[in-house]
């Protein structure tokens, strides 16, 4: 389903990205007013202004675009939706700011790891946003959506320029990336299981472990991951993602000083398929391993290749 509703005026919108219920952007409504948190890819804009349209909201009751980081499977299409929206601010965090406003690392380094071709076919074009739109933000500072309160909550880790939205009106957190990822198909009896990411270049375990504890020491009610909608559980959920968290690192630490870049990270992928389909299995999972490749066998090879990266930054 494109368009999942949840209570406090909360909407779960699936941006199309790579597959159905793998990328979400959430769309929040409030006294006539509304915010996006998260807006997918240059392909996912037009179903956002579908969204829109079927909520009985025109372009111009949109106040912001709320990014938790310019990851392009978060922020891609930041340039192309504001176009569409002449009322909205971009809230980012100061350090992601620079590349909205000039995206031209972003698209350099991108196309560099998939290659032109790939690249265009994921994320289409990024166009620049007036710095004018642009609301760097400040940890704890509030924002309104109509009569509703959303609090900037920056959580680093997953990258330096990673924030949440704690939604006071709701008693949610819209977490990014930085309490996970729950894909709807590993669920186990209507129980999400939550998989941490550490893919490039900025992951850092250490932070990354202390905005987890920050997200659960909030007590919400509920957290919307991009990575997919909501989920509740939340105290249970951050235990496990720090356990994995502590797991992965110590097997990058243990493979980190083969000789063979290519050989270690095969065998931290290895290593990190193991560790997640003991957790499943743990948790009451009896659905196939292929079924976990499926949907997480993208996240070990990202995963494997951020935790290198950590390792040789250590190793500095």
């Amino acid at each position: 389903m494109d368009d999942t509703r949840h209570d406090d005026g909360i909407h779960t919108i699936d941006t199309h990205y790579v597959r159905p219920s793998f990328d979400a952007a959430h769309l929040v409504i409030q006294d006539g007013r509304a915010a996006f948190v998260d807006c997918g890819t240059a392909h996912s804009v037009p179903h956002l202004l579908d969204a829109l349209t079927a909520h009985g909201l025109a372009p111009t009751a949109v106040d912001w675009l709320l990014l938790t980081h310019v990851h392009l499977d978060h922020a891609g299409g930041a340039g192309q939706l504001l176009q569409a929206l002449p009322n909205a601010r971009l809230a980012v965090h100061p350090r992601g700011a620079p590349h909205m406003i000039d995206p031209r690392k972003l698209i350099d380094a991108s196309i560099a790891v998939y290659g032109a071709e790939d690249y265009a076919r994921l994320y289409g074009d990024l166009l620049p946003i007036d710095s004018a739109r642009v609301s760097p933000t400040a940890d704890g500072e509030r924002l309104a959506l109509g009569s509703r309160t959303i609090e900037v909550v920056h959580t680093p880790g997953h990258a330096l320029h990673h924030q949440a939205y704690l939604d006071h009106a709701a008693q949610v957190v819209f977490t990014g990336d930085t309490f996970g990822l729950a894909y709807p198909p590993l669920a186990v009896q209507g129980r999400p299981f939550a998989l941490p990411t550490t893919s490039p270049t900025q992951f850092d375990p250490q932070q990354l472990i202390a905005s987890i504890r920050r997200v659960v020491a909030l007590a919400p009610r509920a957290a919307y991951l991009t990575h997919y909608g909501r989920i509740s559980d939340i105290a249970r959920v951050g235990d496990d993602l720090v356990r994995m968290v502590e797991r992965f690192t110590a097997a990058a630490l243990a493979v980190a000083d083969m000789n063979s870049p290519g050989e270690a990270r095969d065998a931290l992928r290895s290593a990190l398929r193991a560790i997640v389909l003991a957790e499943w299995r743990g948790f009451g999972a009896t659905g196939p391993e292929s079924l976990l490749d499926e949907w997480a066998g993208l996240d070990f090879d990202l995963n494997a290749d951020g935790l290198l990266a950590w390792c040789a930054r250590r190793a500095r």
